[in-house]
Protein backbone atom coordinates (compact mmCIF):
# COMPACT_ATOMS: atom_id res chain seq x y z
CA UNK A 1 0.00 0.00 0.00
CA UNK A 2 1.44 3.30 -1.06
CA UNK A 3 1.63 5.79 1.94
CA UNK A 4 1.35 9.46 0.87
CA UNK A 5 2.77 12.33 2.58
CA UNK A 6 -0.93 13.70 3.76
CA UNK A 7 -1.86 10.46 5.55
CA UNK A 8 1.17 10.48 8.25
CA UNK A 9 0.57 13.98 8.81
CA UNK A 10 -3.15 13.10 9.39
CA UNK A 11 -1.63 10.42 12.22
CA UNK A 12 0.06 12.31 13.52
CA UNK A 13 -2.44 15.09 14.02
CA UNK A 14 -4.34 12.31 14.97
CA UNK A 15 -1.84 11.57 18.15
CA UNK A 16 -0.88 15.15 19.34
CA UNK A 17 -4.37 16.77 19.18
CA UNK A 18 -5.70 14.58 22.07
CA UNK A 19 -2.53 14.69 23.77
CA UNK A 20 -2.66 18.49 23.39
CA UNK A 21 -6.58 18.62 24.98
CA UNK A 22 -5.43 15.93 27.67
CA UNK A 23 -2.42 18.31 28.77
CA UNK A 24 -4.66 21.06 29.03
CA UNK A 25 -7.20 19.43 31.18
CA UNK A 26 -4.51 18.42 33.27
CA UNK A 27 -3.48 21.68 33.75
CA UNK A 28 -6.70 22.99 34.76
CA UNK A 29 -7.00 20.36 37.08
CA UNK A 30 -3.75 21.17 38.51
CA UNK A 31 -4.86 24.83 39.09
CA UNK A 32 -7.23 23.49 42.14
CA UNK A 33 -4.25 22.32 44.15
CA UNK A 34 -2.35 25.68 44.46
CA UNK A 35 -3.04 27.30 47.45
CA UNK A 36 -3.82 30.76 47.83
CA UNK A 37 -1.85 32.16 50.80
CA UNK A 38 0.27 34.49 49.13
CA UNK A 39 -2.88 36.41 47.99
CA UNK A 40 -4.15 37.24 51.55
CA UNK A 41 -0.40 37.94 52.39
CA UNK A 42 0.56 40.69 49.54
CA UNK A 43 -3.09 42.43 50.40
CA UNK A 44 -1.74 42.84 53.39
CA UNK A 45 1.19 44.05 52.82
CA UNK A 46 -0.32 47.24 50.56
CA UNK A 47 -2.55 47.40 53.26
CA UNK A 48 -0.09 47.93 55.91
CA UNK A 49 2.34 50.51 53.62
CA UNK A 50 -1.42 52.69 52.94
CA UNK A 51 -2.19 52.96 56.58
CA UNK A 52 1.70 54.20 57.19
CA UNK A 53 1.75 56.53 54.26
CA UNK A 54 -1.73 58.14 54.50
CA UNK A 55 -3.68 56.34 57.06
CA UNK A 56 -6.57 55.37 53.83
CA UNK A 57 -6.70 59.07 53.79
CA UNK A 58 -6.52 58.81 49.77
CA UNK A 59 -7.89 56.09 47.44
CA UNK A 60 -4.33 55.47 47.06
CA UNK A 61 -3.94 52.33 49.31
CA UNK A 62 -7.30 50.63 47.93
CA UNK A 63 -6.40 51.77 44.43
CA UNK A 64 -2.99 49.66 44.56
CA UNK A 65 -4.85 46.62 45.99
CA UNK A 66 -6.97 46.53 42.64
CA UNK A 67 -4.70 46.87 40.24
CA UNK A 68 -2.32 44.27 42.25
CA UNK A 69 -4.71 41.60 42.38
CA UNK A 70 -6.18 42.16 38.62
CA UNK A 71 -2.34 41.38 37.44
CA UNK A 72 -2.56 38.57 39.63
CA UNK A 73 -5.72 37.81 38.37
CA UNK A 74 -4.52 38.44 34.63
CA UNK A 75 -1.05 35.95 35.09
CA UNK A 76 -3.32 33.13 36.35
CA UNK A 77 -5.84 33.29 34.12
CA UNK A 78 -3.35 33.82 31.26
CA UNK A 79 -1.81 30.06 32.34
CA UNK A 80 -4.96 28.87 32.75
CA UNK A 81 -7.46 30.55 31.52
CA UNK A 82 -10.51 30.37 34.10
CA UNK A 83 -11.78 33.60 33.95
CA UNK A 84 -12.27 36.65 31.78
CA UNK A 85 -8.72 38.69 32.09
CA UNK A 86 -9.52 42.54 33.05
CA UNK A 87 -6.16 44.32 30.86
CA UNK A 88 -3.28 41.69 29.54
CA UNK A 89 -4.51 40.19 26.52
CA UNK A 90 -1.39 38.42 25.97
CA UNK A 91 -0.04 34.93 25.95
CA UNK A 92 2.30 32.48 28.13
CA UNK A 93 3.31 29.22 27.62
CA UNK A 94 3.89 26.95 30.81
CA UNK A 95 4.11 29.58 33.08
CA UNK A 96 4.50 28.68 36.80
CA UNK A 97 1.90 30.40 38.69
CA UNK A 98 3.73 31.36 41.65
CA UNK A 99 6.48 32.96 40.14
CA UNK A 100 3.73 35.00 38.02
CA UNK A 101 1.48 35.84 40.57
CA UNK A 102 4.39 36.78 42.96
CA UNK A 103 5.98 38.64 40.44
CA UNK A 104 3.14 40.41 39.45
CA UNK A 105 2.11 41.57 43.34
CA UNK A 106 5.64 43.05 43.40
CA UNK A 107 5.68 44.84 40.14
CA UNK A 108 2.58 46.96 41.67
CA UNK A 109 3.21 47.26 45.04
CA UNK A 110 6.98 48.56 43.63
CA UNK A 111 5.25 50.96 41.66
CA UNK A 112 3.41 52.63 43.74
CA UNK A 113 5.87 52.65 47.07
CA UNK A 114 9.23 51.99 45.73
CA UNK A 115 10.42 53.55 49.35
CA UNK A 116 9.15 49.96 50.21
CA UNK A 117 11.74 47.53 47.79
CA UNK A 118 14.03 46.25 50.63
CA UNK A 119 10.69 44.66 52.35
CA UNK A 120 9.54 43.66 48.79
CA UNK A 121 12.36 42.10 47.63
CA UNK A 122 12.20 39.99 50.63
CA UNK A 123 8.73 38.84 50.37
CA UNK A 124 9.16 38.30 46.37
CA UNK A 125 12.32 36.21 46.97
CA UNK A 126 10.24 34.12 49.36
CA UNK A 127 8.05 32.81 47.29
CA UNK A 128 10.15 32.56 44.16
CA UNK A 129 12.20 30.82 46.23
CA UNK A 130 9.43 27.63 45.80
CA UNK A 131 9.19 27.31 42.59
CA UNK A 132 11.97 25.10 41.10
CA UNK A 133 14.21 26.67 38.60
CA UNK A 134 13.83 26.24 35.24
CA UNK A 135 11.85 28.00 32.02
CA UNK A 136 8.65 28.00 33.63
CA UNK A 137 10.27 29.98 36.47
CA UNK A 138 11.70 32.14 34.35
CA UNK A 139 8.28 32.01 32.05
CA UNK A 140 6.15 32.79 35.12
CA UNK A 141 8.48 35.87 36.12
CA UNK A 142 8.16 37.55 32.43
CA UNK A 143 4.33 36.85 32.30
CA UNK A 144 4.23 39.12 36.11
CA UNK A 145 6.15 41.66 35.17
CA UNK A 146 4.19 41.57 31.77
CA UNK A 147 0.27 41.68 33.78
CA UNK A 148 1.33 44.24 36.07
CA UNK A 149 2.72 46.72 33.13
CA UNK A 150 -0.45 46.34 31.23
CA UNK A 151 -2.96 47.68 34.64
CA UNK A 152 -0.55 50.28 35.54
CA UNK A 153 -0.84 51.52 32.00
CA UNK A 154 -4.27 51.40 32.00
CA UNK A 155 -4.42 53.01 34.92
CA UNK A 156 -2.26 55.77 34.14
CA UNK A 157 -3.92 59.14 34.65
CA UNK A 158 -6.95 58.11 35.95
CA UNK A 159 -6.97 60.97 38.44
CA UNK A 160 -7.64 59.15 41.55
CA UNK A 161 -5.63 61.74 43.45
CA UNK A 162 -7.25 65.05 41.50
CA UNK A 163 -8.73 68.11 43.98
CA UNK A 164 -11.82 69.32 42.94
CA UNK A 165 -13.27 72.84 44.34
CA UNK A 166 -15.93 72.99 46.93
CA UNK A 167 -18.43 76.05 47.24
CA UNK A 168 -19.46 76.51 50.56
CA UNK A 169 -23.45 77.52 50.49
CA UNK A 170 -25.37 79.60 52.99
CA UNK A 171 -26.78 78.18 56.03
CA UNK A 172 -29.99 76.71 55.19
CA UNK A 173 -32.60 73.55 55.90
CA UNK A 174 -30.62 70.36 54.72
CA UNK A 175 -27.41 72.08 53.56
CA UNK A 176 -24.24 70.65 54.10
CA UNK A 177 -22.34 73.05 56.78
CA UNK A 178 -19.10 73.18 58.12
CA UNK A 179 -18.41 72.27 61.83
CA UNK A 180 -14.68 72.38 61.78
CA UNK A 181 -14.80 72.26 65.85
CA UNK A 182 -16.13 68.97 65.92
CA UNK A 183 -14.69 67.22 62.69
CA UNK A 184 -11.14 68.18 63.72
CA UNK A 185 -10.50 69.70 60.44
CA UNK A 186 -8.69 73.11 59.52
CA UNK A 187 -11.42 76.08 59.10
CA UNK A 188 -12.81 75.48 55.15
CA UNK A 189 -11.69 71.64 54.73
CA UNK A 190 -13.95 69.54 52.95
CA UNK A 191 -12.63 65.54 52.48
CA UNK A 192 -13.48 63.58 49.64
CA UNK A 193 -14.36 66.28 46.91
CA UNK A 194 -12.09 65.22 44.57
CA UNK A 195 -12.97 61.73 44.58
CA UNK A 196 -15.92 61.56 42.62
CA UNK A 197 -13.32 62.75 39.64
CA UNK A 198 -11.65 59.51 39.44
CA UNK A 199 -12.02 57.22 36.92
CA UNK A 200 -13.69 54.20 37.87
CA UNK A 201 -12.64 50.28 37.11
CA UNK A 202 -16.15 48.59 36.44
CA UNK A 203 -18.63 51.61 36.61
CA UNK A 204 -18.73 53.97 33.32
CA UNK A 205 -19.01 56.59 35.19
CA UNK A 206 -18.76 58.20 38.41
CA UNK A 207 -22.70 58.88 38.12
CA UNK A 208 -23.30 55.44 36.86
CA UNK A 209 -25.94 54.55 39.82
CA UNK A 210 -27.68 58.10 41.50
CA UNK A 211 -29.77 57.30 44.27
CA UNK A 212 -32.86 58.94 45.12
CA UNK A 213 -32.74 62.63 46.71
CA UNK A 214 -32.92 62.37 50.37
CA UNK A 215 -36.21 63.38 51.76
CA UNK A 216 -37.55 66.62 52.47
CA UNK A 217 -36.75 68.24 55.76
CA UNK A 218 -40.61 69.47 56.31
CA UNK A 219 -41.82 65.70 55.57
CA UNK A 220 -42.82 63.09 58.11
CA UNK A 221 -39.94 60.93 56.91
CA UNK A 222 -37.46 63.65 57.52
CA UNK A 223 -38.67 64.10 60.99
CA UNK A 224 -38.96 60.70 61.72
CA UNK A 225 -35.69 59.91 61.01
CA UNK A 226 -34.58 62.75 62.46
CA UNK A 227 -35.93 61.89 65.77
CA UNK A 228 -34.73 58.37 65.72
CA UNK A 229 -31.12 58.91 64.99
CA UNK A 230 -31.34 61.97 67.52
CA UNK A 231 -32.69 59.32 70.10
CA UNK A 232 -30.38 56.47 69.43
CA UNK A 233 -27.38 57.94 68.04
CA UNK A 234 -26.47 60.29 70.53
CA UNK A 235 -23.47 60.36 73.31
CA UNK A 236 -26.37 59.71 76.03
CA UNK A 237 -28.85 58.05 74.78
CA UNK A 238 -31.01 55.68 76.99
CA UNK A 239 -32.46 53.62 73.92
CA UNK A 240 -29.79 51.92 72.61
CA UNK A 241 -29.08 48.42 73.09
CA UNK A 242 -25.43 47.39 74.35
CA UNK A 243 -25.19 45.40 70.72
CA UNK A 244 -26.13 48.25 68.99
CA UNK A 245 -23.60 50.22 70.59
CA UNK A 246 -21.04 47.53 70.10
CA UNK A 247 -21.92 47.08 66.28
CA UNK A 248 -21.68 51.05 66.25
CA UNK A 249 -17.89 51.21 67.42
CA UNK A 250 -17.27 47.55 65.82
CA UNK A 251 -17.90 48.60 62.02
CA UNK A 252 -16.08 52.02 62.39
CA UNK A 253 -12.92 50.22 60.54
CA UNK A 254 -12.31 51.22 56.82
CA UNK A 255 -14.29 48.69 54.45
CA UNK A 256 -10.68 48.13 52.78
CA UNK A 257 -9.45 47.05 55.71
CA UNK A 258 -12.23 44.97 57.17
CA UNK A 259 -13.13 43.57 54.33
CA UNK A 260 -9.92 42.43 53.27
CA UNK A 261 -9.27 40.75 56.53
CA UNK A 262 -12.33 39.02 56.01
CA UNK A 263 -11.59 37.66 52.71
CA UNK A 264 -8.14 36.32 53.95
CA UNK A 265 -9.77 34.60 56.34
CA UNK A 266 -12.78 33.18 54.51
CA UNK A 267 -9.70 32.08 51.49
CA UNK A 268 -8.01 30.37 54.35
CA UNK A 269 -10.88 28.58 56.47
CA UNK A 270 -12.78 27.35 53.06
CA UNK A 271 -9.40 26.54 51.37
CA UNK A 272 -10.21 28.42 47.80
CA UNK A 273 -8.58 27.80 44.96
CA UNK A 274 -5.61 30.59 43.77
CA UNK A 275 -7.73 31.16 40.85
CA UNK A 276 -10.83 31.73 42.93
CA UNK A 277 -9.31 33.80 45.33
CA UNK A 278 -7.58 35.38 42.86
CA UNK A 279 -10.52 36.84 41.31
CA UNK A 280 -12.75 37.68 44.44
CA UNK A 281 -9.62 40.10 45.58
CA UNK A 282 -9.80 41.76 42.59
CA UNK A 283 -13.20 41.99 42.28
CA UNK A 284 -13.40 43.26 45.73
CA UNK A 285 -11.00 45.79 45.52
CA UNK A 286 -12.36 47.36 42.23
CA UNK A 287 -15.62 47.51 43.78
CA UNK A 288 -14.56 48.90 47.10
CA UNK A 289 -12.89 52.21 45.02
CA UNK A 290 -15.38 52.42 42.66
CA UNK A 291 -18.36 52.20 45.27
CA UNK A 292 -16.23 54.91 46.98
CA UNK A 293 -16.02 57.08 43.41
CA UNK A 294 -19.81 56.33 42.89
CA UNK A 295 -21.18 57.60 46.55
CA UNK A 296 -18.86 60.73 46.75
CA UNK A 297 -20.40 61.57 43.12
CA UNK A 298 -23.61 61.10 44.92
CA UNK A 299 -23.05 63.05 48.40
CA UNK A 300 -21.54 65.96 46.26
CA UNK A 301 -24.59 66.01 44.57
CA UNK A 302 -27.13 66.33 46.91
CA UNK A 303 -24.88 68.25 49.34
CA UNK A 304 -26.73 67.30 52.45
CA UNK A 305 -26.46 67.85 55.80
CA UNK A 306 -25.47 65.79 59.12
CA UNK A 307 -27.10 64.99 62.02
CA UNK A 308 -24.62 66.85 63.74
CA UNK A 309 -25.81 70.28 62.37
CA UNK A 310 -29.11 69.12 61.66
CA UNK A 311 -29.94 68.37 65.59
CA UNK A 312 -28.25 71.36 66.91
CA UNK A 313 -29.86 73.85 64.21
CA UNK A 314 -33.48 72.20 64.06
CA UNK A 315 -35.04 75.73 65.00
CA UNK A 316 -34.08 77.10 61.86
CA UNK A 317 -34.67 74.34 59.95
CA UNK A 318 -38.68 75.41 59.36
CA UNK A 319 -40.08 71.64 60.27
CA UNK A 320 -42.29 72.54 63.23
CA UNK A 321 -41.98 69.19 64.33
CA UNK A 322 -38.32 69.08 64.96
CA UNK A 323 -36.58 70.14 68.29
CA UNK A 324 -33.14 71.39 68.30
CA UNK A 325 -30.81 70.57 71.12
CA UNK A 326 -27.97 72.70 71.25
CA UNK A 327 -25.65 70.29 73.05
CA UNK A 328 -26.40 67.12 71.39
CA UNK A 329 -23.63 64.83 70.05
CA UNK A 330 -22.45 61.51 68.82
CA UNK A 331 -21.51 58.41 70.33
CA UNK A 332 -18.26 58.56 69.36
CA UNK A 333 -18.22 62.84 69.74
CA UNK A 334 -16.95 63.28 66.50
CA UNK A 335 -18.39 63.63 62.57
CA UNK A 336 -16.71 63.04 59.53
CA UNK A 337 -16.08 66.31 57.50
CA UNK A 338 -18.05 65.27 54.11
CA UNK A 339 -21.90 65.42 53.18
CA UNK A 340 -24.13 63.05 54.55
CA UNK A 341 -26.27 61.44 52.18
CA UNK A 342 -25.59 58.07 51.25
CA UNK A 343 -23.75 56.76 53.61
CA UNK A 344 -20.04 55.48 52.34
CA UNK A 345 -19.26 52.31 54.72
CA UNK A 346 -23.02 51.37 54.04
CA UNK A 347 -21.72 51.18 50.27
CA UNK A 348 -18.70 49.83 51.03
CA UNK A 349 -20.12 46.84 53.27
CA UNK A 350 -23.22 46.63 50.76
CA UNK A 351 -20.97 46.46 48.08
CA UNK A 352 -18.40 44.00 49.11
CA UNK A 353 -20.53 41.97 50.71
CA UNK A 354 -22.28 41.07 47.63
CA UNK A 355 -18.81 40.87 46.17
CA UNK A 356 -17.90 37.59 48.53
CA UNK A 357 -21.00 36.24 48.01
CA UNK A 358 -20.81 35.96 44.36
CA UNK A 359 -16.98 35.07 44.48
CA UNK A 360 -16.28 33.02 46.99
CA UNK A 361 -18.72 29.93 46.27
CA UNK A 362 -20.67 29.49 49.48
CA UNK A 363 -23.30 32.19 47.94
CA UNK A 364 -25.32 35.27 50.00
CA UNK A 365 -26.59 32.12 53.10
CA UNK A 366 -23.14 31.31 54.33
CA UNK A 367 -22.75 31.79 58.29
CA UNK A 368 -19.44 33.68 59.10
CA UNK A 369 -17.54 34.89 62.06
CA UNK A 370 -15.61 38.26 61.25
CA UNK A 371 -12.90 39.94 63.39
CA UNK A 372 -12.28 43.63 64.28
CA UNK A 373 -9.44 43.97 66.90
CA UNK A 374 -9.28 47.80 67.71
CA UNK A 375 -10.98 51.15 66.31
CA UNK A 376 -10.55 54.58 67.05
CA UNK A 377 -12.09 56.04 69.51
CA UNK A 378 -13.52 59.06 68.22
CA UNK A 379 -11.82 60.67 64.84
CA UNK A 380 -9.22 59.55 62.80
CA UNK A 381 -5.65 59.28 64.48
CA UNK A 382 -7.67 59.04 67.72
CA UNK A 383 -6.47 57.15 70.78
CA UNK A 384 -7.63 52.67 69.43
CA UNK A 385 -9.98 50.77 72.09
CA UNK A 386 -10.27 47.35 72.05
CA UNK A 387 -13.20 45.94 71.07
CA UNK A 388 -14.63 43.64 73.30
CA UNK A 389 -15.57 41.55 71.79
CA UNK A 390 -13.54 41.39 68.95
CA UNK A 391 -16.07 39.31 66.50
CA UNK A 392 -19.29 39.45 65.61
CA UNK A 393 -21.24 36.59 64.17
CA UNK A 394 -23.83 36.81 60.79
CA UNK A 395 -26.19 34.26 59.11
CA UNK A 396 -25.65 35.57 55.54
CA UNK A 397 -23.41 38.06 53.85
CA UNK A 398 -26.28 40.41 53.14
CA UNK A 399 -27.09 40.47 56.77
CA UNK A 400 -23.59 41.47 57.46
CA UNK A 401 -23.69 44.42 54.96
CA UNK A 402 -26.98 45.85 55.83
CA UNK A 403 -25.46 45.86 59.54
CA UNK A 404 -22.51 47.32 58.60
CA UNK A 405 -24.63 50.27 56.63
CA UNK A 406 -27.18 50.83 60.16
CA UNK A 407 -24.38 51.04 62.47
CA UNK A 408 -23.56 54.78 61.25
CA UNK A 409 -27.01 55.23 62.67
CA UNK A 410 -26.65 54.55 66.17
CA UNK A 411 -23.33 56.05 66.02
CA UNK A 412 -24.92 59.09 65.42
CA UNK A 413 -23.86 60.34 62.09
CA UNK A 414 -25.60 59.17 59.67
CA UNK A 415 -29.81 59.50 59.46
CA UNK A 416 -30.95 55.84 58.62
CA UNK A 417 -31.80 56.92 55.09
CA UNK A 418 -28.81 57.72 54.67
CA UNK A 419 -27.45 54.09 55.68
CA UNK A 420 -30.60 52.59 53.60
CA UNK A 421 -29.77 54.02 50.26
CA UNK A 422 -25.89 53.67 50.65
CA UNK A 423 -26.55 49.65 51.37
CA UNK A 424 -28.81 49.99 48.18
CA UNK A 425 -26.13 51.57 45.77
CA UNK A 426 -23.21 49.23 47.34
CA UNK A 427 -25.32 46.07 46.74
CA UNK A 428 -26.11 47.38 43.09
CA UNK A 429 -22.51 48.19 42.42
CA UNK A 430 -21.42 45.16 43.54
CA UNK A 431 -23.57 42.86 41.88
CA UNK A 432 -22.96 44.62 38.59
CA UNK A 433 -19.31 44.15 38.95
CA UNK A 434 -19.77 40.49 39.35
CA UNK A 435 -22.19 40.33 36.64
CA UNK A 436 -20.01 42.06 33.70
CA UNK A 437 -16.23 41.46 34.91
CA UNK A 438 -13.74 38.77 35.55
CA UNK A 439 -16.78 36.07 34.79
CA UNK A 440 -16.47 32.50 34.15
CA UNK A 441 -15.51 31.22 31.11
CA UNK A 442 -17.52 28.84 29.22
CA UNK A 443 -16.04 24.99 28.84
Amino acid sequence: MKITLKQPLAILGFIIVPLLFMSCLAQKKNADSYSAELVGVWNKKVIDYAIAEDNLFTLKGVRTTAMMHVAMHDALNTIVPKYERYAYKGTASEANPIAAVSQAAYEVALSQYPDRQSELDRELAKWLKTVEEGSAKQEGIRLGKATATSILGMRKGDTYNEEAEYTWHPMAPGVYAEFSEHSGTPEGFIFGAGWSRARTFMLKSSDQFRVPPPPEINSADYTKAFNEVKEVGGSTSKTRTADQAHYAMWWKEFVEISMNRLATSLVSKEQIDLWTATRSFALLNMTIYDAYVCVFDNKFFYNHWRPYTAIRWAANDGNPDTEADTTWNTLHNHTYAFPSYPSAHGSGSGSSMAVLANTLGMGDDYKFTMKVPEVEISGPMSEKVKMDPPERSFNSFSEAGLEGAMSRLYLGIHFRYDSVEGNNLGVKIGEYACQNFLRPLSN
